[in-house]
């Protein structure tokens, strides 16, 4: 009965014992005519499979080999163009120096000469006055006598005449084809390029006109893998042959297929900066032998016919095997080892209640075996003591049909007494005459999503509970969307409930924007597709107006529990920070200035007899002329000589006075390209005052061609006067002899850190640092003085620092015996204009 039943189900399900069931309530005929059009059906599929599989790959070919003479021949252009742009920079260079007049005719017929036999493809260089006359022409060793310009001719009326008009006209370079007479009376076509010369008045002055040679661009201008895999040619706008080779086109018998309507793929694009009068163009070279020739189309030809005829051997065949009771047996058997394999147990009952069956899955689930289940009526082996009675009223509910699509949950006890949770589905059991037989069970063991889903419930709690402590505001929005997903307590006594504040957030920290270009691009556009980063996708620092706070912005992807993508937003209040970072730059500038200010009082009785010298020369000339005026005894050469010494002392006198307020003077740090020699010559005219003041002797040594430096020469200078000031200093306090009292400034060129960089070096031969303090001498209010202030090396690191550079100190030792202090810091050499920085 067990069986029977097992098999009524088999029947209702199976799609095949339905088709067998219709296949016999046909008649014969019909039976006869399907089997004869079956075989016929099944090769006819096969053959058109084949034919548009061929089909499909010699598509497929040609939109390759396109796609790759494209990326090939716009490789190619890009390489022609840079080399093109690089002889014209020549060019112009040539004929800026023509035009200023810096180089002569036979430094230009030099230089035309190394250009020409540099570079191949130039064909000559020539100088051409305003009035077409020939100045000065350069050409290749094996040009004909009759395509050379000869020096002292005029330009003849043509092609090279109107370019040469234009370029006059436009005042810019200017580029034409010409076609010149080679040997042989065969015309080459060459390419011009007149680049125009100005006078000093700005005024057209003639050109510098450089010839290439259309073979020599398309030789040593396209790539050799380009020329070896194309047929590669220059054509003009009209598609004439100017360089190159092109292909004919051959008509072929399988070009008549789909895709195949053109022999040769090409592609040709234009030529900048020539424009479109210069074409380049690539064809590919046909290696395939045809469709019908090849080998491959026969062997899958003859494969095609083998498969067709054993198609329909094995159809036959298999007609003639196939029956219907076998088709059954082999179908309740495979439902058998189905349910068999299953981990999920099932169980049947009758509709009085009894077990009519088990599977493996249930007898291994609760440890009984399927002799003890089968035949068992309630109360079953499996039931808990302790919930016999919700299970009794459970199985009343089920066996009168009253269960719950959703399943219900029960308690189920093992035969070794140990419990599980599992959810149990009940649906009726129907045979195959649409009666119903009893109630099919299927029981699954939930223990362990149970323990989990209530550990993920407590660790969401936790987790909650943090995010809801934290002093950052936390939001997530699905992206496309205006839901807000989650909001943590911060976020919402800033923004609400809402999403305005995420979206605001996201879109002043730019990590997305909801503009859209005038094309239709999808929201998802430029998503990660597969896995997100793990790492924050945006951090930003903005302001806030309507909370008046500076907060900073982290922004990342996530994926939502429910699949979606979504972005999560993290926001933290950074407004103490951003005035403290304010507050200390105010603090920087004021001691900057302080610092300066410091420095010439400390200065103030060195400047004074610096300025006591040339007041106290005007007073004695002044009193010269005066008595001998009174006396009479002055003439008109000696009062000039007179005069002309006093307005020397009083420039002089200004002249210290404007170095002082230059440097003392409080301005914003303003970068700029500057000189080393001269920020050095400025600082030195400052500090020999008070290295003279302090009899103490100067030399320097400044290395040559140094490059210039993006700097604040106003603070550079400081540096070196505050570091030239202590160094005198240190060696007055260390009542060094005469012969010992020396300081030394050094600037040379250097490699630190694969970085070139220019080094400032001040040695004096003073006491030295103590040890101890050497790596605080730079620390805000700390000096070795007994008078200092402690900011003034401060300062220097702070300058240093802002230009990217470093400062340190050193004591010279000889032996065992401190005999000086230097002080090194270096400045690196940038190409471009730095960034922004506070220090300048």
């Amino acid at each position: 009965m067990e069986l029977n039943k097992t098999t009524s189900v088999v029947k209702k399900v199976s799609p095949w014992t339905w088709w067998l069931s219709w296949w016999r309530r046909q008649s014969p005929n019909k039976q006869d005519r399907f089997a004869n059009l079956a075989p016929v059906a099944a090769v006819v599929l096969f053959l058109a499979a084949i034919a548009s599989a061929f089909w499909y790959l010699r598509v497929e070919e040609v939109e390759r080999e396109q796609e790759a003479i494209k990326r090939d021949v716009e490789y190619a252009q890009q390489r022609l163009r840079l080399r093109l742009l690089e002889r014209q920079e020549q060019v112009m260079r040539l004929a800026r120096d023509v035009s200023n007049r810096e180089i002569r005719l036979d430094q230009f017929l030099i230089r035309s000469e190394s250009l020409v036999q540099q570079y191949p493809e130039f064909l000559s260089l020539t100088w051409i006055d305003d009035r077409r006359r020939i100045v000065a022409n350069q050409s290749i060793s094996s040009i004909s006598s009759s395509q050379q310009l000869r020096t002292g001719s005029t330009l003849r009326t043509g092609d090279t005449e109107s370019l040469f008009s234009l370029s006059r006209d436009l005042m810019q370079p200017i580029y034409g084809q010409i076609s010149v007479e080679a040997e042989r009376d065969t015309p080459m076509n060459v390419l011009q390029l007149h680049t125009p010369l100005s006078n000093d008045q700005g005024r057209f002055n003639g050109v510098v006109m450089a010839q290439y040679r259309m073979e020599g661009l398309l030789r040593y201008g396209i790539p050799t893998e380009v020329l070896a895999k194309y047929a590669v040619a220059l054509q003009d706008g009209e598609g004439r042959l100017l360089a190159g080779q092109s292909i004919a086109s051959r008509a072929v018998l399988w070009s008549l297929l789909p895709g195949s309507d053109k022999p040769h793929n090409d592609f040709e694009i234009p030529v900048s900066p020539v424009g479109n009068d210069l074409v380049l163009r690539a064809q590919t070279w046909r290696t395939s032998q045809g469709l019908v020739g090849s080998g491959l189309f026969w062997l899958v030809s003859v494969l095609s016919a083998m498969t067709a005829w054993m198609l329909i051997a094995n159809w036959r065949h298999t007609r003639r095997r196939l029956q219907a009771q076998k088709a059954l047996v082999a179908e309740t058997n495979f439902r058998r080892a189905m349910e068999n394999s299953m981990l999920t147990g099932m169980r049947a009952l009758d509709l009085r209640g009894r077990i009519t069956y088990v599977n493996p899955g249930f007898c291994h689930m609760t440890g009984w075996s399927e002799s003890d289940l089968v035949g068992a009526v309630a109360p079953f082996p499996y039931w808990p003591e302790q919930d016999r009675e919700l299970l009794m009223r459970r199985l009343e509910e089920e066996i009168s049909g009253q269960h719950s699509a959703g399943g219900f949950q029960v308690r189920v006890k093992r035969k070794n007494g140990q419990l599980f949770e599992a959810r149990m589905y009940v649906s009726p059991l129907i045979d195959a005459t649409g009666k119903q037989t009893g109630w099919m069970t299927s029981m699954t063991d939930i223990t362990e999503p149970n323990r989990i889903r209530e550990q993920l419930a407590s660790s969401h709690e936790r987790f909650t509970i943090v995010l809801e402590a934290l002093d950052a505001s936390v939001s997530v929005a699905p992206l496309g969307s205006e839901e807000l997903l989650f909001a943590n307590k911060l976020y919402r006594l800033w923004f609400g409930q809402d999403t305005g504040g995420h979206l605001r957030l996201v879109q002043q920290a730019g990590a997305y924007s909801d503009e859209r270009s005038s094309e239709d691009v999808d929201d998802m556009a430029g998503l990660p597709t597969v896995g997100l980063p793990a790492a924050g996708s945006e951090n930003a620092e903005i302001f806030v107006p309507e909370l008046n706070k500076w907060l900073e912005v982290r922004s990342r992807y996530i994926n939502w529990a429910d699949g979606r993508l979504a972005q999560m937003v993290i926001a933290s209040d950074i407004t103490p920070r951003r005035q403290a970072e304010e507050l200390a730059a105010q603090q920087a500038e004021r001691a900057q200035t302080a610092s300066s200010l410091i420095t010439m009082g400390e200065m103030a009785s060195s400047v004074a007899h610096e300025l006591n010298q040339p007041l106290t020369a005007i007073s004695n000339y002044c009193s010269g002329m005066i008595s001998r005026i009174q006396a009479k005894q002055v003439n008109e050469e000696d009062l000039l000589w007179a005069l002309e010494k006093t307005a020397h002392q009083a420039q002089r006198a200004g002249q210290i006075i404007l170095r002082i307020r230059s440097f003392v003077k409080r301005s914003e740090p303003n970068r700029a390209l500057s000189d080393v020699s001269a920020m050095v010559s400025e600082s030195l005219e400052l500090a020999e005052i008070e290295l003279r003041r302090r009899h103490v002797r100067l030399t320097h040594h400044i290395a040559a061609r140094l490059p210039q430096l993006w700097v604040d020469p106003i603070l550079i200078e400081q540096v070196l006067v505050n570091l030239m000031k202590n160094a005198a200093e240190s060696i007055d306090n260390a009542n060094r002899p005469p012969e010992q009292r020396q300081v030394e400034l050094r600037i040379l060129p250097k490699t630190i850190d694969k970085q070139s960089v220019v080094e400032f070096s001040v040695t004096d031969t003073g006491a030295g640092l103590p040890p101890e303090s050497i790596e605080r001498v730079y620390e805000a209010f700390f000096s070795t003085k007994v008078e200092g202030m402690g900011i003034g090396l401060n300062l220097c690191r702070s300058i240093v620092e802002s230009h990217q550079g470093r400062i340190k100190a050193e004591n010279i030792y000889n032996a065992d015996e401190v005999t000086g202090c230097r002080f090194s810091f270096w400045i690196p050499v940038e190409t471009g204009e730095p960034h922004h920085n506070p220090m300048g």
